[in-house]
C-alpha cells in the first residue's frame, strides 16, 4: 500500500479531542511495562500523543522529524531525516511515538536509527495503525483500515479564516470516487 493512497481505506472516522486523549491514555498505559527511559515523538503530529506519554509516565521527550513532505505538500515516496535521533539514547529503552502507521516506514526507520546510535531497545508504538503498516507498530491503541481524520487535521488557517483542510476533502472524495468505480 502506497501512503496517503486515501481511496484505500475503508470508511473514516473522525476523532475528537476526547477520542484523542482516551486513545493517548491506552498508548500510556500500553507502554508504561516496558519502563522506557526516552520518549522520541515523531513531529509533527506525532508529538501530540508522544507528549501526553512523556508526561504520564514522567519521562523526557526527544522530537525527531522525518518526513515525505515539504510546507506539508507530498513530496517523496520515502521519509527523509529532517530532525535526527539524539545521543541521548545510548544503553537506554526508547519508545519512539508517532499518531498512526501507514506504511510503518517512518516508525521503522526512527528505531533502526536509535539502535545504529547504541539505543538497549527500542518499541514502537501509535496511536492508530492499518493492518497494512509493514512492519507494524510494537504497541498500538487500534487497527483500522478507515481514514482517520484527527482532530488537529480538520481544519487550517488560511489567510486567518478556518477552512477545511484541503487534503481531507481529497481523501474522502478519492474514497467516494473509489467506491463508484
Amino acid at each position: 500500500m502506497k501512503s496517503y493512497d486515501y481511496a484505500h481505506r475503508s470508511g473514516e472516522k473522525r476523532l475528537s479531542w476526547d477520542d484523542f486523549a482516551s486513545l493517548a491514555s491506552r498508548l500510556s498505559e500500553l507502554l508504561a511495562p516496558f519502563r522506557p527511559r526516552i520518549i522520541l515523538g515523531v513531529a509533527r503530529a506525532g508529538l501530540f500523543p508522544a507528549t501526553v506519554v512523556a508526561c504520564s509516565l514522567r519521562r523526557e521527550l526527544y522530537p525527531i522529524r522525518l518526513t515525505r513532505r515539504v510546507n506539508d505538500k507530498i513530496m517523496y515516496d520515502r521519509p527523509v531525516w529532517r530532525v535526527l535521533v539524539p545521543p541521548i539514547v545510548v544503553g537506554k529503552t526508547v519508545v519512539v511515538v508517532d499518531e498512526i502507521a501507514d506504511t510503518g516506514q517512518t516508525l521503522s526507520m526512527a528505531a533502526e536509527s536509535a539502535l545504529e546510535l547504541g539505543a538497549d531497545r527500542v518499541i514502537t508504538a501509535c496511536l492508530i495503525a492499518h493492518s497494512w503498516a509493514n512492519p507494524a507498530p510494537q504497541v498500538s491503541v487500534m487497527t483500522s483500515d478507515e481514514f482517520i481524520i484527527f482532530p488537529w487535521d480538520e481544519k487550517i488557517l488560511v489567510d486567518g479564516i478556518w477552512v477545511d483542510n484541503p487534503e481531507i476533502q481529497a481523501g474522502l472524495n478519492a474514497q467516494t470516487r473509489s467506491e463508484v468505480d
